[in-house]
C-alpha cells in the first residue's frame, strides 16, 4: 500500500465519545483540552494560550476546541498520536467527518453514517432555512480542515 492509501473502513469507524472541552472561567485560559484520562492536552493548551495572545476572542478558542475535540476523537478511534497523524490521517478524518452523524449532547454516541447521509430535511416552513440534519456541514467540515491546519502549522514552526 502506498503512502497515500489507506485501508481505513471510515464508514464503520467508531469513534467514542472522549474526552472533554472544558471552560475555565479564566480569560487567560478560557478552554482546556482533556483526554479520555483526564489529563489536559498540552499540545492545545500551547496552541490556545497563542490564540489568546493574538487577540482571538474566547467564542473563537471554544469554536477551535470543539474542532480539536473531534480531531483527538477520532485519533483515539484510529489508535494515532496527534504528533505521529499524517496527511493521510487528516484525510480520514475529512472523509469520516461528512460520513457521519453528529454527537449530540447526552446522546450515548453518532448516529449511523447511512443516517447521516440520508437525514436531509425539509425546509422550515416559517423561515425557510434548511433544517439542521445529523450530519456536519460543509462549513463545519472546512472549518475543522482550517483549524487542524492552523494547529499543526504552529506546532511545526515552533519545532514541536
Amino acid at each position: 500500500m502506498s503512502e497515500g492509501e489507506s485501508s481505513r473502513d471510515l464508514s464503520g469507524l467508531v469513534v467514542a465519545r472522549v474526552g472533554r472541552l472544558t471552560a475555565t472561567g479564566q480569560a487567560s485560559e478560557p478552554y482546556v483540552l482533556q483526554r479520555s484520562d483526564g489529563e489536559r492536552v498540552e499540545s492545545v493548551e500551547v496552541f490556545f494560550r497563542e490564540l489568546i495572545a493574538s487577540g482571538r476572542s474566547v467564542a473563537t478558542v471554544r469554536s477551535y476546541g470543539m474542532d480539536l475535540l473531534r480531531w483527538w476523537r477520532f485519533l483515539h478511534a484510529v489508535d494515532m498520536a496527534w504528533d505521529r497523524a499524517s496527511r493521510v490521517d487528516a484525510r480520514d478524518f475529512s472523509c469520516w467527518i461528512q460520513l457521519t452523524a453528529k454527537m449530540r449532547q447526552g446522546s450515548g454516541g453518532p448516529a449511523s453514517a447511512e443516517l447521516a447521509a440520508t437525514a436531509a430535511a425539509s425546509p422550515n416552513p416559517v423561515t425557510g432555512k434548511p433544517a439542521l440534519g445529523a450530519g456536519y456541514s460543509p462549513a463545519t467540515v472546512a472549518h475543522s480542515e482550517t483549524v487542524l491546519r492552523s494547529f499543526y502549522d504552529f506546532h511545526r514552526d515552533a519545532g514541536t
